[in-house]
């Protein structure tokens, strides 16, 4: 049986957003705690992230800001959800575009479970997508959507490769955040539902890092 990583490495075409964008058109973002330009804005005003991620579009020519796994960030440092145990290393993909975006089911798969996770620095709606391949099942979170996207969806409801599956929320709703998709492989989901951990602390990170693969071996964004 292959492993999780060789078995994403042999699938192709793999997009959770808006289809009709190149990865051409993708751009790779740090920030990480090494990015000494985000010490010059307040990452707890939406507005000051928001600009700051639309300049960093710009100035590359690209429609879609991506990056984050295993990145350790200050941007959790002030938010309560995540002080326990000093969590601030990120362990999804993080893809930065406009609020309404359409997310796209990454794989065959059904709905596991979904919700609406809310307070500040939470995922907001969030749907969690079951997915089996070669035996090895597996999941995909998709993070900070809109309200429309959960309101309408049911428990193993199937979603093709490529189908739309929700759209992206504002700050408004996605838990206070510039828009964004927070995309995450999860192998072994344990007894969560509806939601999954996206950020960990040092002392847990090993433990993450093998249950949640890269997802660009999945996406394969050059």
């Amino acid at each position: 049986m292959p492993t999780f990583e060789n078995l994403f490495l042999q699938l192709e075409n793999i997009k959770v957003i808006d289809n009709t964008i190149p990865y051409s058109q993708y751009s790779p973002i740090d920030l990480s705690i090494s990015n000494e330009e985000l010490l010059k804005i307040n990452m707890e005003n939406t507005a000051d992230f928001e600009n700051y991620i639309e300049n960093h579009l710009q100035k590359n020519n690209a429609k879609v800001a991506f990056g984050g796994y295993n990145e350790e960030r200050n941007l959790y440092n002030q938010n309560a959800h995540f002080n326990e145990d000093k969590r601030n290393i990120h362990i999804g993909m993080d893809l930065w575009i406009k609020a309404g975006t359409s997310i796209l089911a990454a794989l065959d798969g059904t709905v596991y479970g979904f919700d609406f996770n809310a307070g500040k620095g939470n995922y907001g709606p969030t749907i969690i997508l079951e997915h089996t391949i070669e035996n090895q099942t597996f999941y995909t979170l998709y993070g900070h959507l809109s309200v429309e996207s959960i309101e309408n969806i049911e428990i193993g409801t199937l979603f093709k490769k490529g189908q739309t599956l929700a759209t992206l929320g504002d700050s408004s709703v996605n838990g206070g955040y510039s828009p964004h998709l927070h995309f995450q492989i999860i192998k072994n989901i344990e007894d969560n539902f509806s939601d999954y951990p996206g950020v960990c602390s040092k002392n847990t990170l090993n433990y993450y890092l093998e249950n949640c693969t890269d997802p660009n071996l999945l996406l394969k964004i050059k």
